[in-house]
């Protein structure tokens, strides 16, 4: 049996981190739900600590997603990256409110030829990143064509969205001031989170990663415990002998045989 290996220190999150712009978030409170906090420290939090979350990562080709992913995962950035081919994923393992919580992070090709293939992976996601280049309207004005092809393979009301800009770094602040104000209306458009970011420099990139994170963490929580109703996540219901009424609005006596 594996043991997986501990969660790194820089990978625990103890509070709600901040949204990138008021005026789009999804959520613009200061902490995590009540109901997702009590059930953290009472250990009711069912599956969630051992269940795999997907993220899957879309948008045109070159607009940095490879780099994105690498500059959370590896801190790295390689200005010669290879487009990707297909598909490929990183995992991350966080510790949210004392709960082990773990992403796989699906890096998919932006290239058309590429498209039906990695188009098979968009299933099972819980949070869908729309990557554009913040230096070509071109590209933000594509996203909605991504999200769409994403959207055919998941349920629109139970996936998180994110709206990324990246190549910050290559902005002046005239034209970063000009195209935020399209991506925030984009964002509004498709009932996403807007973020701005450069994986050159690492700017945001963390704040970012912690936000999905977070609210995904979030999401699962809240999910499992509407799941289970007005069960206690993780009670152990005892059945035995001396159960004298196992439903108590059924009044119609047991036959003898199961008694």
């Amino acid at each position: 049996m594996s043991v997986l290996p501990p969660v790194r220190k820089d990978r625990i999150i103890t509070q709600l981190p901040r949204f990138f712009n008021k005026g789009a978030a999804l959520h613009t409170k200061d902490e995590f739900d009540t109901k997702v906090k009590t059930a953290c420290q009472e250990q009711r939090t069912g599956t969630v600590g051992f269940k795999i979350s997907k993220v899957i990562v879309v948008g045109d080709l070159a607009v940095g997603k490879t780099c994105l992913i690498n500059r959370f995962c590896k801190d790295a950035f390689d200005k010669n990256y290879k487009a990707t081919i297909g598909v490929d994923f990183e995992m991350e393992r966080f510790e949210v409110l004392g709960v082990p919580f773990s992403l796989q992070l699906w890096d998919t090709a932006g290239q058309e030829r590429f498209k039906c293939i990695a188009s098979t992976y968009y299933r099972g996601a819980q949070a869908i990143i729309i990557v554009f280049d913040l230096n070509d309207v071109a590209s933000l004005q594509h996203t909605k064509q991504w999200l769409e092809d994403a959207l055919k393979e998941n349920d629109p009301t139970s996936v998180l969205l994110f709206l990324v800009g990246t190549k910050k770094d290559l902005s002046s602040p005239a034209q970063y001031s000009l195209i935020e104000q399209d991506a925030i209306k984009m964002a509004s458009e498709i009932k996403a989170e807007y973020w701005a970011l450069s994986s050159l420099s690492g700017e945001n990139v963390r704040e970012f990663f912690f936000r999905v994170a977070s609210l995904t963490f979030e999401a699962n929580v809240l999910a499992e415990l509407e799941k289970c109703g007005s069960r206690r996540i993780g009670e152990v219901v005892k059945i035995n002998s001396n159960t004298s009424n196992l439903y108590a609005t059924s009044k119609k006596k047991q036959p003898n045989c199961c008694q």
